[in-house]
């Protein structure tokens, strides 16, 4: 069996060869990481939009395998929260036909700062985040993520894309 990512992001190639091994009919599977392009912005601001992505990217990687797996995260509009906006990662698993999806647990940033700079302001995640100074990495979705900074690591980008595998998954786990 082959599985193409589509990313190049270690964190989510990790991520995806270490969930399969909790699956017996999948762990033996070949993991390739496919550079697959979101045709969506850099940076979703909706759950549409982040899906969209997801989806983009799986179909774009389906090549030569039984499944490709679309990963995006981004901005979605969340009513009572204090900014507005959470953010979710999404998990499409795409089979040539059909996709199947996942979605991670959803966070609101503590600072309303953050949130203006993504949705009104343009800027991705990392700018913000940078521009925030909650960090001085520029490359923090290819390590512990923003979700990694705000838990003080309880939670990183790679459990974080776990959780939408592992949903995702539960259509690829029937019997």
């Amino acid at each position: 069996m082959k599985i193409n990512v589509a990313s190049h992001n270690r964190v989510k190639i990790e991520a995806v060869k270490e969930i399969l091994q909790d699956y017996p009919h999948l762990a033996g599977a070949r993991v390739d990481s496919i550079k697959a392009v979101s045709e969506v912005d850099n940076q979703p601001r909706s759950l549409e939009e982040t899906m969209q992505g997801a989806m983009n990217r799986a179909k774009n990687a389906f090549n030569d395998c039984d499944y490709s797996i679309g990963l995006e995260s981004g901005m979605m509009r969340v009513p009572m929260s204090k900014t507005g906006y959470m953010d979710v990662c999404v998990c499409a698993i795409y089979d040539g036909k059909e996709f199947y999806f996942g979605l991670s647990s959803a966070w609101e940033f503590p600072k309303k700062e953050v949130s203006d700079l993504i949705i009104n302001k343009g800027f991705n995640m990392s700018q913000a985040i940078n521009h925030a100074g909650l960090t001085k990495n520029p490359n923090i979705g290819s390590e512990e993520g923003a979700i990694g900074i705000l838990t003080k690591g309880r939670l990183n980008r790679k459990e974080y894309t776990k959780q939408a595998l592992r949903t995702a998954l539960i259509h690829l786990d029937v019997e």
